[in-house]
């Protein structure tokens, strides 16, 4: 089972952190459908010190996601070491993560996200100040390198586990894949037979059967979900049980997946406010209607949509109409 420091996991089955889409009202729902780890969308270091009220409002946590990981990033010691502290003393989170993966040009240009794939040394220093100054576990998600030339995975793992931390998430890709390609299993290996803390493994896990692929195939100790969750939280579910079980259960019908979407909707409105809330929401109320016959049009009409009212009266509509259709088929 998944341990990292003295926080035990049900499974092994991890959400990655989202930028602009982790939120608790994300999170909340993920969770219920099973996942072991829910982690936070990255937060800056700066906005923490500065008490800047938008980034406050991103450390909120409900107890019912725990255990849960938040996550950091920033690029100089002082401000970073702040920021951890504030975390391990003023929120209930489980876990302080330190962002080493993002590649977005905005945040390398601050030495922050994936920049620190440049330097173990860097990793080193900045992991080990953190780790002395809070007493709740300590982990680092980073991506594999910064480019083809510059594969520093297992001495960046090892930094990290020299330096305290008590677990790595590896996503299998550089810097400048960005998320094009394909993810390398093989390093995630490499890296998890070079270091004695738990790994947990990302990259093109689309399935459960990409789950249960990478488990055995490179030994790590949990795997991280992340786009493949958008607006279906059903493959958390589905992962988690066929890795329990065998069992490969079906996907959600279009009165599922509408109805769990007008929850998450609700719970935004709840975090955020209407008028924020349903904007926010219309990303992911196309993310809900992947799949389902004849959402092109709906998907247009969801960036029209400026109430909670009109949104639901969309949603209901369209899935009234599939619901109708498949009646129809059924009968003729």
């Amino acid at each position: 089972m998944l341990k990292i420091g003295n926080i035990e996991m049900k499974n092994p089955v991890v959400l990655a952190p989202m930028a602009g889409v982790c939120n608790s009202a994300f999170r909340l729902t993920v969770k219920e459908f099973g996942a072991g780890l829910v982690c936070a969308e990255m937060v800056s270091d700066k906005g923490i010190v500065l008490q800047n009220e938008k980034t406050l409002e991103m450390l909120y946590i409900d107890e019912r996601e725990k255990p849960l990981s938040l996550q950091i990033f920033g690029g100089e010691r002082e401000s970073l070491v702040q920021a951890a502290s504030f975390v391990d003393k003023n929120t209930n989170a489980d876990i302080i993560d330190i962002n080493m993966g993002c590649p977005v040009p905005k945040i390398t240009k601050c030495d922050a996200g994936a920049k620190w794939l440049l330097d173990p040394n860097k990793i080193y220093e900045m992991v080990s100040a953190v780790t002395d100054a809070v007493s709740k576990p300590v982990t680092v998600k980073m991506r594999m390198g910064w480019d083809e030339d510059h594969i520093y995975a297992i001495e960046n793992a090892r930094a990290v586990e020299r330096a305290g931390g008590q677990a790595v998430a590896l996503h299998g890709r550089t810097r400048v894949q960005m998320y094009e390609g394909h993810a390398n299993w093989d390093i995630i290996k490499e890296v998890k037979q070079a270091v004695n803390i738990p790994v947990i493994g990302n990259g093109d896990v689309e399935t459960p059967q990409d789950a249960k692929r990478m488990l055995e195939e490179t030994g790590v100790d949990g795997v991280m979900i992340g786009r493949a969750a958008l607006g279906n939280p059903w493959m958390i579910y589905r992962t988690v049980h066929y890795l329990e079980t065998g069992e490969l259960m079906g996907e959600p019908t279009a009165r599922e997946k509408i109805d769990v979407c007008l929850l998450h909707l609700d719970r935004l409105i709840e975090l955020k406010n209407e008028f924020i809330a349903v904007r926010e929401m219309r990303k992911h109320a196309a993310w809900y209607l992947k799949g389902i016959r004849g959402n092109a049009h709906v998907r247009k009409e969801i960036n029209l949509c400026d109430t909670r009212e009109e949104l639901v009266n969309l949603l209901s509509g369209f899935v009234q109409d599939v619901e109708e259709k498949e009646a129809s088929s059924q009968v003729g």
